[in-house]
């Protein structure tokens, strides 16, 4: 009797279990570790849903054009603005449904398919208590010593070493070439991804590093470090923000829907500046967690349009490749 009650009541949970709806998301690798936003926005989210949201996580673009119309995604979030232009080429999204008006972003958006959750600029971290005088521009920062070690990474494999071709494109236009070269002798490495380069910036490998004008933030935050800076340069900086996208053929639309609306909610928002340690997308500045609206932000900020990116990030990666390389 007792083994067939067991028996029973696993039959019962595994049916309970069965009939739990699942999005799917899928996201990148850095989403659902430790201090990644993902278990938080999970956590929150199958508070209101009734469902079970399983985050995929992996190299999203290549991965879309892999699986095509066989994704198993039901909703895609981690795209940068600079490759949605990839993404929706595969003709896999849908609109978002939501409202552009109550973005708080610092540049119009209008695209009804790919909506932001977040943004930040790129920019070069310093440590005040190693690096005395900090370059105050770009011009200053090609102008330092050969012998200051920066670290930077691969356009080809990171986001962030995309972001900064871009960056450099779009301050210097023709002269890029002329910029990278002022630039490759203190470049100390070129790592495959961010969280290589930033691991030798804060093991005191290198005075700089290519992040973003929010990872300060971090180390006020959660480590009560005040010694990690941005510099902030006149020429601006280059706007970067992740965005959430809707797969067409999802098999759960309401709930694929109900994750949408929820990016834009303020228990979203809230959770990114010390989940994901960027900017919120829809989330007035007075409403920040505070201490975050008294960061150093740039004042110009320089963004490329999807299409923009897609048209000149191949000549700028080329520019990049052939000036290290000499």
């Amino acid at each position: 009797m007792k083994y067939l009650m067991t028996t029973a009541a696993v039959f019962c949970a595994t049916a309970a279990w069965a009939e739990t709806p699942v999005l799917t998301v899928y996201a990148g690798d850095y989403f659902t570790s430790e201090w990644g936003p993902g278990p938080k926005i999970e956590a929150g989210f199958e508070e209101i849903c009734n469902c079970d949201l399983e985050f995929s996580t992996g190299d999203l673009v290549p991965r879309l054009l892999l699986e095509g119309e066989r994704t198993k995604a039901d909703v895609v979030i981690g795209l940068t603005t600079d490759v949605t232009a990839k993404a929706r080429a595969t003709g896999l999204f849908s609109p978002h449904g939501q409202d552009n008006s109550a973005l708080t972003l610092p540049i119009a958006w209008e695209d009804d398919t790919f909506l932001p959750f977040n943004y930040g600029h790129t920019a070069f971290i310093y440590n005040e208590e190693t690096t005395a005088t900090p370059p105050a521009s770009f011009e200053e920062l090609l102008a330092l010593p050969d012998d200051v070690k920066i670290v930077i990474q691969d356009p080809r494999t990171s986001i962030s070493g995309l972001a900064l071709v871009l960056w450099i494109d779009a301050v210097y236009g023709e002269k890029a070439a002329e910029a990278w070269e002022a630039l490759a002798p203190k470049i100390l490495t070129v790592t495959k991804d961010w969280s290589s380069s930033y691991g030798l910036f804060t093991d005191g490998e290198a005075d700089m590093v290519l992040s973003y004008t929010t990872s300060p933030a971090y180390h006020m935050f959660a480590e009560d470090d005040f010694t990690k800076k941005a510099a902030i340069f006149p020429e601006g900086h280059y706007f970067m923000a992740e965005t959430v996208g809707k797969i067409a053929a999802t098999d759960q639309p309401e709930l694929a829907d109900a994750f949408m609306a929820y990016v834009m909610s303020t228990d979203f928002q809230t959770l990114i500046p010390t989940a994901n340690w960027s900017l919120p997308s829809a989330l007035p500045q007075d409403a920040w967690p505070e201490g975050w609206s008294e960061l150093p932000l740039p004042e110009k900020v320089l963004f490329y349009s999807e299409t923009e990116a897609a048209e000149v990030q191949g000549q700028a990666i080329e520019t990049w490749r052939a000036t290290l390389s000499q």
